[in-house]
């Protein structure tokens, strides 16, 4: 009955022994994998596939899911790979069709891309008329001058944040080059400096002296968001740390240390969602987009880094950009 209610799934179920060999295959896996049954029993299942992806992550045991693989049998269709452990070391192979998901997420990327196109121009003749009017000449309407203003370049930066977004999405590798650290760590403590207007102690170490391989916008867009935030959720008299450190692997750590409000850990694995925000009201007041940590996450993931996030209510922050040792370069004469 087990097998026969599997045999009906839509989702390819393919059921291996220790050795990664077919034991037994339902219709959807002919369909979508094309195998054949009985015809395949014994056979290794990362020949039949003929998908060097997917030989490789079985190869590595299979871990976590893997997405957007073609259909080895309808090469149109992409598949989403899992691996279950069973009983005497058997294992299930599971590939879910998830072509029509991939479809909405690409609507759902033109839609924003064009929006946030479509949005720009208006947001910019707004801002500038604004400008041209000096609230001395309406003393009376001084006050709400000023909030349009900063709602205007509030509205504009969240544009250029969708804008920037929509770029990392369609990415498919970052544009590398060679990235000097040095003046890069000098650059954000000055900004961190300007933002703060005095109202936090800046530190910064460095002691990786090494630089990295990559594309110098990015992660500038990335670090600079990480200092950014920060100084926004840090109170006054508070320290924020900017560090640069190597990993015993070989790698490289830059991080951002705060003293400021912390996060509860039920929001931690959330944090890098579109306009997700711990605390609405304290994010729109210190002028945050709620994009910044999508933003980041993007960045690293086209430099094959991952971001780490240490933080406790009333204990501060600290978010990690982590980097392979593939990444680090040996310092750049200047």
């Amino acid at each position: 009955m087990l097998r026969d209610a599997a045999g009906a799934l839509p989702d390819a179920v393919v059921l291996l022994d220790a050795q990664m060999r077919v034991r037994w295959c339902n219709r959807a896996a002919q369909r979508l994998l094309g195998l054949q049954f009985p015809r395949d029993r014994g056979a290794d299942i990362a020949h039949c596939l003929g998908s060097p992806l997917v030989a490789t992550w079985l190869a590595e045991g299979g871990i976590g899911e893997l997405d957007e693989i073609p259909a080895p049998a309808a090469p149109e269709i992409h598949l989403c790979f899992s691996l279950i452990p069973l009983r005497d070391q058997a294992k299930l192979l599971l590939a879910r069709d998830i072509s029509a998901l991939l479809h909405l997420e690409q609507v759902r990327r033109d839609f924003v891309a064009n929006v946030s196109h479509e949005l720009r121009t208006p947001l910019t003749v707004i801002h500038g008329y604004l400008e041209l009017i000096e609230p001395e000449d309406v003393p009376a309407l001084a006050p709400m001058l000023d909030e349009l203003r900063a709602q205007s370049k509030r509205m504009g930066q969240i544009v250029e944040d969708l804008l920037t977004l929509s770029r990392l999405e369609t990415q498919q590798r970052a544009d590398d080059e060679d990235v000097a650290m040095q003046p890069l760590l000098a650059t954000l403590r000055k900004e961190a400096e300007a933002l703060s207007a005095g109202r936090h102690v800046i530190a910064l170490e460095e002691d990786a002296h090494c630089d990295l391989r990559g594309s110098p916008r990015d992660l500038h867009s990335a670090f600079s968001n990480l200092v950014s935030n920060a100084v926004r959720y840090t109170p006054e008299g508070g320290r924020i740390s900017i560090r640069w450190q190597r990993e015993p692997d070989g790698g490289a750590r830059f991080s951002v240390s705060d003293t400021g409000y912390g996060i509860p850990a039920q929001h931690i694995p959330r944090l890098t969602e579109r306009f997700y925000r711990v605390s609405s009201s304290r994010s729109r007041a210190t002028g945050g987009t709620g994009l910044g940590l999508s933003i980041v996450k993007h960045v690293l993931a086209l430099h094959e880094a991952r971001l780490e996030i240490a933080s406790a209510p009333g204990k501060g922050s600290t978010f990690s950009c982590v980097f392979g040792s593939e990444r680090v370069l040996p310092v750049t004469l200047q």
